[in-house]
């Protein structure tokens, strides 16, 4: 679109706004009709420990949604000289997961416990065996039930718990709900019905019964909306709270609030079946939407859904890149001691990244771990970053970047090794997208080694789920009638769309399953490494 016609689509109220909170960026993304991104603000946060939990404040949570949305606004004015008033319709996800619970008033009882925390490893054990299905530990039942195993004191009073994305929607538009992806990271789903599992809420309650809280489960959860359907509207306090200029008006339609999993999915194009994404950042996670239930509960792998509700499995592992950026910024610290000022991080990570390609195929006998925090998939609740060789070890800089790079996908291998070769999951295409595959060609290599599965990175990825949740909401907006989500995005979205693939070497893949051998064997190092440093 033209200058001209992208400012007429403003004006005229017909451009759509996404928000979407990850770990460490906050990003807002306006689209046009043609859903291409015309402007774009972001806002950089960090998780914090503290008293044992991973967690943001409020305040953290305010002040990013307001500097995004404003930077957005600026970047608006910036291009097309005019004032942001109107939008055809607005979307905000979240990282999934996590607890927060609120009382009658709608008072934070606790700080926000995020999908980063494994604290919950008994309750999680104790409703997979009562449900027959996996509940993870950062899932939010498996979190309210530890707290009422702990006998936690702020339990009698839970009015209502919900998600990151559930709560900023609560507040801008009034409304308790939550689109059907984000809430199957909440409490399991019933594919058919499209809403929670009566079964298993019923099983909940029978078994907290005795402790006499006055509350149901299913009273104190969000409504459960598929996409497409309306999750209410921007109201006059709500329009005021994401733009603090006071320009915004309200009455805007929003979509149901989503998790990244959902949106990194309509990101990717991937919502129909046998297809799947890797969405890799600070956590990782692969997404794969099942023709078929699985033969047998895995507690690798979890049961959410797509936007629209279809089961998909889930691996879900809480490290990827933070300990692989940890050493890209010693090289920077290396670099800037000889004077080297104002370092190309990103000419810094290309040339890294390319490096580890010169790399053995196996590491050269070398092995790392990026466990910043616990990777319940293998079976830790804590973790402790590991580079460990032994005397005979091939260590130079190009087998060094390469087992960091390899560290990066260890646990989403695991998980994958069961859906592929244990289940026998079909998979037609696999998608990657995420700060792991900004640098071409290098990390949908070494995906497509762990996988060994052919990995598409779509010209679209680097937008990621702040676009993701636009496309949501303009598929609210602008829906036919009957007009399936994956139509939408294949017809209407993604038509003409380009991507790179790259099909798997056969030396990376074998490479790679020596190196997973390896780290499964070193298990014991990371443990003995926990263990000893508290």
């Amino acid at each position: 679109m033209g200058c001209d016609t992208i400012k007429q689509c403003i004006q005229a109220g017909n451009a759509v706004l996404g928000i979407e909170f990850g770990s460490t960026r906050i990003k807002a993304v306006l689209i046009d009709e043609s859903h291409g991104v015309i402007a774009s603000g972001s806002h950089d946060w960090e998780n914090r420990f503290e008293n044992q939990i991973w967690t943001y404040s409020l305040e953290d949570i305010w002040t990013g949604l307001q500097d995004s949305y404003r930077k957005m606004a600026e970047d608006v004015k910036d291009k097309y000289g005019i004032v942001l008033t109107k939008l055809g319709a607005i979307g905000f996800s979240a990282m999934m997961h996590g607890y927060m619970a609120f009382d009658q008033d709608g008072e934070l009882l606790v700080p926000f416990r995020t999908w980063r925390n494994t604290m919950t490893e008994q309750a999680a054990k104790e409703l997979t065996e009562l449900f027959d299905f996996n509940m993870p530990q950062r899932w939010s039942g498996s979190h309210i039930y530890q707290a009422i195993l702990n006998e936690e004191e702020h339990v009698k009073n839970v009015a209502f718990i919900t998600t990151l994305a559930g709560y900023i929607h609560w507040k801008l538009t009034g409304q308790k709900v939550l689109g059907v992806g984000d809430a199957s990271g909440m409490f399991p789903i019933d594919s058919k019905t499209k809403d929670w599992n009566q079964e298993m809420l019923a099983k909940f309650d029978e078994t907290i019964a005795p402790k006499g809280y006055p509350w149901k489960i299913e009273q104190i959860l969000p409504k459960v909306l598929v996409a497409g359907e309306q999750g209410g509207s921007l109201t006059e306090e709500g329009a005021k709270l994401l733009d603090e200029s006071g320009s915004l008006e309200a009455g805007v339609p929003v979509c149901p609030p989503e998790g990244d999993a959902g949106t990194g999915m309509v990101a990717t194009n991937s919502v129909k079946v046998r297809t799947g994404n890797v969405s890799a950042g600070t956590s990782v996670f692969s997404m794969v939407v099942l023709e078929e239930e699985l033969k047998k509960v895995h507690e690798e792998i979890d049961i959410v859904t797509t936007p629209s509700g279809d089961a998909v499995a889930m691996v879900h592992c809480n490290n990827c890149t933070s300990d692989l950026n940890a050493w890209i910024n010693i090289f920077k610290e290396f670099a800037e001691s000889f004077g080297i000022k104002n370092v190309d991080m990103n000419q810094l990570f290309g040339t890294l990244y390319n490096k580890a390609l010169e790399g053995d195929t196996d590491c050269g006998g070398l092995l790392a771990y990026n466990f910043f925090s616990g990777e319940p998939v293998v079976g830790f609740d804590a973790g402790r970053p590991l580079f460990v060789r032994t005397p005979d070890s091939r260590f130079n800089l190009a087998n060094f970047m390469r087992v960091n790079l390899y560290a990066s996908l260890e646990v989403l291998k695991v998980g994958m090794d069961i859906l592929l070769k244990e289940e026998d999951v079909k998979l037609d295409e696999i998608y990657g997208h995420g700060g792991l595959f900004k640098t071409p060609v290098v990390g949908q290599r070494i995906l497509a080694a762990a996988l060994d599965t052919a990995v598409t990175v779509m010209e679209t990825a680097g937008e990621g789920g702040a676009w993701g949740i636009a496309v949501l909401a303009s598929y609210m907006k602008n829906k036919r009638e009957e007009e399936a989500l994956d139509a939408y995005l294949s017809d209407r979205v993604f038509v003409g769309q380009k991507g790179v693939t790259f099909s798997p070497l056969e030396e990376d893949v074998e490479g790679f399953n020596t190196f997973i051998k390896r780290f499964k064997s070193g298990l014991a190092i990371e443990k003995a490494a926990v263990n000893a440093l508290k």
